[in-house]
């Protein structure tokens, strides 16, 4: 997949190094398969603008129409093809959400992490970010439950799928999604 996407890779690599006047990339530190942590790479969609105090602004402000488009377009994942081929993530798998969040989950969503995260997985084709979180972490649960190869190539046709239309990039009032704040699966 990376050999096939190398053309956009390379041109949005070169359009976010001029844009963000250097990097294009963003790293973060997540949690992976048995809570071990790794840094996913992402393409850059927001600027570092900061108000007075040199604190960054919201997401929202931050977020550029360029960077906008490339995630609606989920062209900003494409660099975690690289975080699969280092074995910190697969294709299909619960989402790598932040280290912050460990603390706040219960048992059950504890268990997430039984799997290597994922590119995209089940809470992704339904609903990605447009559902909350406590449906996302039931989904998650669920695709442990029920992992099977053929569940997997389902995930990636109905991502590819879901990407082309644009389902789910954001929740309502949020750039992308809000912030988990502990919610208990019911």
């Amino acid at each position: 997949m990376l050999i096939i996407l190398s053309p956009i890779f390379i041109v949005l690599f070169v359009s976010l190094s001029v844009f963000h006047k250097g990097s294009p990339f963003f790293l973060q530190r997540r949690p992976g398969i048995n809570h071990q942590p790794f840094f996913v790479l992402k393409f850059k969609t927001m600027n570092e603008l900061q108000n007075l105090d040199g604190e960054l602004l919201s997401d929202a402000d931050r977020l550029s129409s360029f960077g906008k488009r490339i995630r609606n377009s989920s062209l900003d994942e494409i660099p975690q093809l690289i975080n699969v081929l280092k074995g910190d993530m697969s294709l299909v798998g619960p989402r790598p959400l932040l280290e912050e969040y460990l603390e706040l989950y219960t048992e059950d969503q504890l268990k997430r992490h039984l799997v290597r995260p994922g590119i995209t997985g089940w809470a992704q084709i339904n609903g990605r970010n447009a559902i909350s979180w406590e449906k996302k972490f039931e989904l998650d649960l669920w695709y442990i439950e029920h992992l099977t190869f053929l569940l997997d190539i389902k995930i990636l046709f109905v991502t590819l799928y879901n990407v082309a239309k644009g389902k789910g990039v954001s929740q309502k009032g949020h750039v992308t999604i809000g912030r988990f704040k502990g919610e208990t699966l019911a």
